[in-house]
Parts: structure tokens; C-alpha cells; sequence
């Protein structure tokens, strides 16, 4: 996703199904008007309704994504420029986890979104956008094979959870700190499977890092064990291999999770 959306003119509003353009773009977008506070109760005749557009976005989501297989999300920054060094990460970081076999997922705008769909699509792998409304025209990247757009956040950032092995993070803004934070908050209080989250660029992590692991800790408001969720490399290469490695041993873990499942059910019905 974006830090905060990078206008794109030309390409289009999208809400929902619908494309705009020009006076036909909205002054507010369908996630602040859901969030807005309004006088008098005519929200009861409003939302009722509007449940059942969300209920749509997941219907169609849940639709269009499963049967895209193993996947791994990738986020960064939409001001990310072409040229520069971490778009040429971005690029083969979708080209090698293309090539280690799963697809890729971005946010589908520009920058490091478009770095990591170009590297999958590019490897002949399934590169997917997930895009949101915004209060501005920004359109899917050209390298987005399959793409979804939402009006609603909640919507999406369930489908990249839901259809995500491991999480692979590049430097960004509000919009990259909100995805990792949201996918670390899931992880921790085990609301998902376990799956990897990769920092790609610890220059640039650093700060972030001795903040958590210093004030953070120290406070008592993490564990340490909480601090292993995060690892943190430098390189395309390293961040997928932590993802095939640590991805096939949370799926080892669930396997025998199962199994000791079915066990303790099978002694308990045998015992009744």
C-alpha cells in the first residue's frame, strides 16, 4: 500500500467496480464515510445497507484470491522512484520470490509496489494488486496480473493476511508502519497462524529497532520473545530464504499441531 497515496492522473478513481473521472471524483472517499460521526440517526437507515457493500468487497475478494496459492505480501513506499536502489530491491525481491514459487501481493500502486509486481510478473510469476479507494486518481501498475480494488481498508488488509505466507517489508511510511504493526499485533496475540515478517534494510529499520528494543522492552510493554517476530536483513536474497525457511517450519508446527488434535480427540472419543 501507499504511505499516504501518490496521485496518478489519468488513470482513474476507482470505487468498488466503478471507474471515475474528472468532477465525477468524490470529495471523500467510502472509508471516511463510514468512520464520520453524524448528527441525528439517519445512520440507521444508511448503514444497514452499507453492511452489505462490505459484506461484497469480502465476498468478491475472497473470490478472486483463492485459488492464488502460496503467496508472500510485499510493502513499501509509493514514493519510491524508479532508478533508485531500493525499487531495484523491490524488483528482486518479487523476482525471487517468484522463482522460489509463490506469488506476490502488493498494495498495487506505484513505487515499491510496482518494484515487487514488475519482479514477479517479469519471472513469469502471479503478480496481485490489492488497491483502495483513494481521495485522488491512482490507478493499478502495469504490472499487476491480477487486481482488486477496495473501498474499504478492512476489507483488504484482511485479504493480505488471510492469503499471505510471510511478509516481506521495505522501507516506507504511515502506510508500510500500519502493516507491519497490524501484522506483529495478529501475530503476537496469535489472532493468525504464525508466519514470517522480514525488515529488508537495516539501515533504514535501525531507529525503529533500538526504539523498540530499548524504551519499549524496557518499559515492560514487549516481551523479549516478542522481539524475535521481527528479523531484519539487508539483501533480496536473504529475505526470501528467511521466508521458505521460517514458512516451512510454522507449516511443520501446524502439521503436528493437527495431529495432536486429532489424537487427544480420537483418545477422548475412545475414553467415552
Amino acid at each position: 500500500m501507499s504511505d499516504d497515496g501518490q496521485p496518478a492522473p489519468g488513470q482513474g478513481y476507482r470505487k468498488g467496480p466503478v471507474l471515475l473521472r474528472g468532477r465525477q471524483i468524490p470529495s471523500s472517499t467510502s472509508d471516511q464515510r463510514l468512520l464520520s460521526r453524524t448528527e441525528g440517526a439517519s445512520w440507521l437507515h444508511d448503514d444497514p445497507w452499507r453492511v452489505m457493500r462490505i459484506q461484497s468487497e469480502f465476498v468478491e475478494g475472497f473470490g478472486a484470491l483463492a485459488e492464488v496459492g502460496p503467496a508472500v505480501s510485499v510493502f513499501g513506499s509509493a514514493r519510491t522512484p524508479q532508478g533508485s536502489a531500493q525499487y531495484a530491491t523491490g524488483v528482486t525481491v518479487g523476482r525471487r520470490l517468484a522463482e522460489a514459487g509463490y506469488a506476490v501481493i502488493t498494495g498495487g500502486g506505484p513505487g515499491t509496489m510496482e518494484a515487487a509486481n514488475r519482479g514477479a510478473s517479469e519471472a513469469g510469476g502471479l503478480s496481485v494488486g490489492l488497491g483502495i479507494e483513494l481521495p485522488f486518481e491512482q490507478g493499478m501498475n502495469a504490472y499487476v496480473d491480477l487486481g482488486v480494488n477496495f473501498r474499504y481498508f478492512f476489507a483488504r488488509k484482511t485479504m493480505f493476511v488471510k492469503y499471505s505466507e510471510g511478509f516481506v517489508v521495505l522501507p516506507g511510511g504511515f502506510g508500510t508502519f500500519d502493516e507491519l504493526f497490524e501484522a506483529l499485533t495478529l501475530v503476537q496475540t496469535h489472532k493468525v497462524t504464525g508466519f514470517p515478517i522480514v525488515l529488508v534494510g537495516s539501515a533504514y529499520w535501525q531507529g525503529l529497532l533500538d526504539w523498540v528494543g530499548g524504551p519499549v522492552l524496557d518499559s515492560g510493554m514487549i516481551s523479549d520473545v516478542d522481539l524475535g517476530l521481527l528479523q531484519v536483513v539487508d539483501g533480496a536474497d536473504e529475505a526470501v530464504d528467511i521466508v521458505r525457511t521460517r514458512g516451512a517450519e510454522l507449516r511443520a508446527q501446524e502439521e503436528a499441531a493437527a495431529r495432536e488434535t486429532a489424537r487427544a480427540a480420537s483418545s477422548a472419543e475412545g475414553a467415552g
